[in-house]
């Protein structure tokens, strides 16, 4: 609804013509109104501000710094920790000189709009593991389509091993990351430093065996078996997501990602690059999906351009959350040749 307003230089002279006629009806002159009587106390006087030593203020920060990253230094040097972080840094080692661990987004590698389809439907359709009793077993199984529905707001939790410096790093990546999911997806996509739906665990081997706890007030319900994965995550696992629907609900509600502290720096960055993506609704891994970070090989090491469209098909209106693959196939190759600009 719309209320006209009358335009305010125009009361004065309204208000001036109502005395007028009221004056006009009085044989009297009306004696002007005594002015109220206001009794308030006089305002008090503002304290001085204490005045901010900006030298002190920064040394005392520097100790708290030098504190924190003593602290993390001293949790991360046990054994269970050195060893882990030996190991990871000589895998990062070996794959760089076996060429992988790309970071050129695999540019000149050949894809059409039947090879897209084909590798959604392998990554968004598939997942990773089934569930066998309480046993998760690595094998693609058929799945719907599943993605989120509401704003993913990620947010993290780090372990005392990590120093503050390392925090800040953290931080910078997955904010930088968090916005090419949005970008590519369409779907709000934010880091959180309050409350969220996608926790983002980066521990040592001494914090994640302890994990358990933590793990079943971030998501109620948790299954005991997705609990001892993750307490007892194989060192040949670098790092791992799992995301959790409602009942029989396609669509997430709550994602936990692990990764390990011990990691170097391009293995890291690679670490959330993959689970962060995984946990949009790409689940699965497969061998014959190229360019892509979704492959088991470690070929690339972050997100690629390729990646991107798997996103955008995934966050496409036309696909619905519980979508078989026979349903989805026929929508996903139209998506796809518009994504390329093939020629239906």
């Amino acid at each position: 609804m719309m209320t006209a307003r009358r335009p305010i230089r125009a009361l004065p002279a309204l208000l001036t013509l109502g005395l007028l006629a009221l004056a006009g009806c009085s044989d009297q002159p009306t004696p002007p109104a005594k002015p109220p009587v206001i009794e308030a106390a006089a305002p008090q006087p503002r304290p001085d501000r204490p005045r901010v030593d900006q030298a002190e203020l920064r040394r005392t920060r520097a100790e708290k710094a030098r504190a924190a990253s003593s602290a993390a230094a001293r949790a991360a040097e046990t054994p269970a920790s050195r060893t882990m972080r030996t190991y990871l840094v000589t895998v990062e080692q070996t794959l760089k000189s076996r060429g992988m661990l790309r970071t050129d987004g695999g540019i000149g590698i050949p894809l059409t709009p039947e090879s897209l389809t084909e590798d959604f439907v392998q990554i968004a359709l598939h997942d990773e593991y089934s569930r066998q009793g309480d046993a998760l077993i690595s094998r693609p199984v058929p799945a719907p389509l599943r993605r989120w529905a509401q704003p993913v707001r990620m947010r993290i939790e780090f372990g005392d091993s990590v120093p503050p410096v390392q925090r800040d790093r953290d931080r910078a990546d997955i904010t930088a990351l968090a916005a090419r999911l949005q970008s590519a997806s369409g779907t709000p996509v934010s880091l959180s430093r309050g409350d969220g739906n996608f926790t983002i665990l980066i521990l040592s081997e001494d914090e994640r065996r302890a994990i358990g706890p933590r793990l079943t007030a971030l998501v109620p319900g948790i299954p005991s078996s997705d609990v001892d994965a993750l307490v007892n995550l194989s060192a040949q696992n670098y790092c791992t997501v799992f995301a959790y629907s409602r009942g029989n609900a396609s669509t997430y509600v709550h994602a936990v990602a692990l990764i390990r502290s011990e990691t170097p720096p391009l293995l890291r960055r690679s670490c959330f690059h993959e689970e962060l993506s995984q946990g949009m609704g790409l689940a699965n891994d497969s061998r014959q999906v190229r360019p892509s970070i979704f492959n088991d090989d470690e070929e690339f090491a972050y997100l690629t351009p390729h990646d991107e469209l798997l996103l955008k098909i995934l966050y496409d209106p036309r696909l619905r959350p519980g979508m078989t693959e026979a349903e989805a196939r026929p929508i996903v190759l139209q998506i796809a040749r518009e994504l390329l600009g093939a020629a239906a």
